[in-house]
């Protein structure tokens, strides 16, 4: 599945943007990119950025055309097909940044999801990632190997794990985890065979599958919304299970063949020598 954009934080600290407008967009536009530290600077500056809020839809796509034509990203206000990048709504917990984006579909969506993440995530979830941080060689040493690092902090961070994010106090809790050592990580190829199209009908065991899997193999004919739900970085392609490489958590995903049982909707889920436990 092809994103309509890349998701990337700027560190701008210092850096020139270009801010172009007068108004209430472009003193909001000023103040967001002063509070990440950007400068911001008129047309003949040098930079690598550059906000466009001019109201009249004539002078704006001008003055996007000469921006482009010096090579710099521009994002033009209330106007998405002139867009190279769009600004998201963000929710802030100290070194959290949740960046909620709709391609300019839509600022009142991006809006009403940022107040529900306000809602859910705790007020101390920056201390977590700070604590974290700072156990980078304590982490590094109770699991030195990376794939079942990154495994015991996936198990670790998963709802109801010893750092749950959405749970307060994470961060004291994290030596605990280290000492413990329990790398908590499911390995070897599992099955999921779909019952629909819909992503709604995983089970939470099945979404957890597809979050943290190494390499997914599917049919041609699992849906895209299906395959949102696998994590960005994973090995995915259409084929067979078999067909893929043994390290790590192997997720065979294919629809259900109607009138028959499958073993793999339950109990024990079996492709090639290896097993995991649903």
């Amino acid at each position: 599945m092809t994103l309509h954009s890349l998701p990337i934080l700027l560190r701008l600290r210092g850096r020139p943007v270009i801010l172009l407008g007068e108004g209430g967009a472009a003193d909001a536009k000023r103040r967001i990119l002063t509070r990440a530290g950007a400068v911001p600077v008129g047309e003949d500056a040098t930079a690598a950025l550059a906000i466009v809020a001019i109201e009249d839809a004539e002078e704006a796509a001008a003055a996007v055309g000469r921006l482009r034509a010096r090579g710099i990203l521009v994002n033009a206000v209330d106007r998405p097909a002139l867009c190279d990048f769009t600004l998201p709504a963000i929710v802030e917990r100290g070194a959290v940044l949740v960046a909620i984006g709709t391609g300019g579909a839509s600022a009142g969506l991006a809006k009403a999801l940022r107040q529900r993440l306000e809602a859910l995530l705790p007020a101390d979830l920056g201390t977590l990632a700070d604590a974290l941080f700072g156990a980078r060689a304590m982490v590094k040493s109770r699991w030195p190997e990376p794939d079942v690092r990154r495994r015991a902090i996936d198990a670790a961070l998963a709802p109801g794990g010893a750092l749950d994010p959405l749970t307060a106090g994470g961060a004291d809790r994290i030596a605990g985890w280290v000492a413990a050592g329990d790398a908590g990580a499911e390995l070897g190829s599992v099955a999921i065979r779909l019952r629909s199209g819909d992503p709604d009908d995983l089970t939470l065991r099945e979404a957890r599958w597809l979050g943290g899997a190494d390499v997914v193999r599917h049919a041609a004919d699992v849906p895209a919304a299906i395959l949102a739900r696998i994590r960005a970085d994973a090995d995915v392609a259409v084929g067979a299970a078999g067909d893929a490489p043994a390290d790590g958590l192997v997720v065979d995903l294919r629809f259900a063949r109607t009138g028959r049982s499958d073993a793999c909707m339950g109990g024990a889920c079996r492709i090639g020598d290896r097993i995991a436990r649903s």
